[in-house]
């Protein structure tokens, strides 16, 4: 006679059906949750699936690094696919694994520093029509400046001169609409194919030329091989350049657009972040590398605006065999959600967690050793974003050669607001005025 087994943990939760999804309402919905059961808590979806929502640090790193296999991408992804095919963020199993495999040497720091030069270059040439507004006492729209600058920066580095050559030969940027228009419906998907091919019929000039292939992402995307010599094909490698299209400039548009406004409204940050820039940039068109990675202050100050304000506020997945997750539980074919913007302002694990300070980032004075912060803006494991280190990169040149040109300050008092869809945006554009410093 067998007894009963009465080990499973089973989690709080509230015994009504909860609707989950990604909006504004499900934010709401699992921080009250959250507030109510705790860390770990449970739930039943309309229709009867399980939920679980996981907001205890040491159970997120679980799943995101130890237990990854035992999990698939969960309920949302619908929409991201429909947007980027089947490239490396919406992909699974062996189709995930065979292009990670591939891709990843592209992002390798080696080759991300030698885009640096672009990084300046796309910094000087906003510098410069900053300045005109400056001197005209007008006013900048920082959130449309911040989407222009960073997918200007990412077509340079994956086209390279095609960028000028065929991409701009109509006089028009044809993927203006995603920094135009933040909605992601079925208006933008259809923009989005018919801009897969014009990038086809790049792909094809530059296997027709005999010319020496130049750097970029397109070259190392083409060059790329998996373990059996097979390149991408055309459909995957056109997925794979649509997710870097989208991807590679929302994080770095939506993350600066958050940190000129947090400069704009604290003073001694601005202050912090000039005198870095001033000490390690002064005079500098290109910065290099080295100067870069010792820029500390500027780190920890995106590192804190991402901890405020992670570009996925939402996490989902769905488990494919059973699991357990700090003693709890999980079965297969449950979902399971996961919030950075909440657990990244969990009282439990950060200090007046609303507040904005780069200092509990500084390695000297953080509780946390780097590998253990419950902190996952980019997620983790090996999923996480294989573009982290062009971002950040990215974003220390642009602040760092700007901030030692204008300072900033808010033309309105009216809040941002959160715009919770698949990325996290400001519901209004955040306006600001341009002014020059005195650099003598």
């Amino acid at each position: 006679m067998s007894l009963p087994d009465n080990s499973k943990r089973v989690l709080p939760g509230p015994t009504d059906p909860v609707a989950l999804g990604i909006d504004p309402e499900t934010l709401e919905t699992l921080d009250a949750l959250r507030s109510r059961y705790g860390n770990m808590v449970g739930i039943t979806k309309p229709g009867g699936r399980s939920a679980y929502f996981i907001n205890d640090a040491s159970a997120v790193r679980q799943l995101l690094v130890k237990n990854h296999t035992r999990y698939r991408k969960g309920p949302g992804f619908e929409r991201v696919k429909m947007l980027l095919g089947n490239g490396l963020i919406v992909s699974d199993g062996d189709t995930w694994r065979r292009s990670r495999r591939m891709i990843q040497p592209s992002f390798s720091r080696q080759n991300v520093h030698r885009l640096i030069e672009v990084m300046a270059d796309c910094t000087v040439t906003r510098a410069a029509a900053w300045e005109a507004v400056a001197k005209e006492g007008g006013s900048l729209d920082i959130t449309q400046e911040m989407n222009d600058f960073a997918l200007e920066l990412i077509l340079k580095c994956i086209f390279g001169r095609d960028y000028e050559e065929q991409i701009l030969a109509e006089g028009r940027n044809p993927f203006a609409f995603l920094s135009k228009d933040s909605a992601r419906d079925l208006r933008v998907v259809m923009q989005v194919r018919e801009s897969r091919d014009l990038i086809a019929q790049v792909i094809s000039k530059r296997r027709d030329t005999t010319d020496e292939m130049p750097f970029d992402f397109l070259a190392m995307y083409m060059q790329a091989t998996d373990k059996n010599g097979q390149f991408f094909s055309d459909a995957e490698l056109l997925d794979e350049l649509i997710t870097l299209i989208v991807a590679g400039y929302e994080t770095s548009a939506g993350t600066l657009n958050w940190a000129w406004f947090l400069l704009a409204t604290h003073p001694g940050a601005e202050l912090a972040l000039l005198q870095e820039a001033s000490a390690s940039l002064a005079n500098v068109q290109t910065p290099d590398q080295q100067t870069l990675t010792d820029m500390h202050y500027t780190q920890q100050l995106l590192e804190e605006t991402l901890r405020l304000y992670p570009p996925v506020w939402l996490f989902t997945r769905r488990a494919e065999q059973n699991d357990i997750l700090e003693g709890c539980d999980i079965e297969a074919g449950a979902d399971v959600y996961l919030s950075p913007y909440i657990l990244h302002r969990t009282a439990t694990y950060w200090s007046k967690p609303d507040e904005f300070d780069p200092g509990r980032f500084d390695p000297e004075q953080s509780q946390y050793k780097k590998g253990e912060r419950p902190y996952f803006p980019f997620s983790l494991g090996p999923r996480r974003c294989l573009g982290e280190y062009f971002s950040f990169l990215e974003m220390k040149v642009h602040l760092g050669l700007l901030i030692q040109r204008f300072h900033m300050t808010l033309v309105s008092d009216l809040e941002p607001e959160l715009d919770l869809g698949i990325n996290l945006r400001t519901r209004h554009s955040i306006i600001l005025r341009p002014e020059i410093r005195d650099r003598q």
